[in-house]
């Protein structure tokens, strides 16, 4: 597969699924269609997960999740 950017990538998705779901869609058309999807997909996942190494790398105090990172308490709050 061609390097796309992940929003082309997102959108030819999307057109695979509104693609998927007519019902007068023949069988072969469908297999290959489930096909390319998982491809994209997996493509799309990949992405993902380059861009989420490239943050972690970012991160001053190294790696730690995006859900354990610590909320900062708002003015005049005190932090306990």
């Amino acid at each position: 597969m061609a390097a796309q950017s992940f929003e082309k990538q997102m959108q030819r998705l999307e057109e695979i699924v509104r693609e998927l779901e007519s019902p007068d869609l023949p069988l072969e058309k469908s297999v290959a269609l489930y096909r390319e999807g998982r491809a994209v997909a997996r493509a799309c996942g990949e992405l993902l997960e380059k861009a989420r190494h490239d943050i972690l790398l970012c991160d001053e105090e190294g790696e730690r999740s995006f859900a354990s990172a610590p909320a900062t308490p708002e003015s005049g709050e005190r932090a306990e």
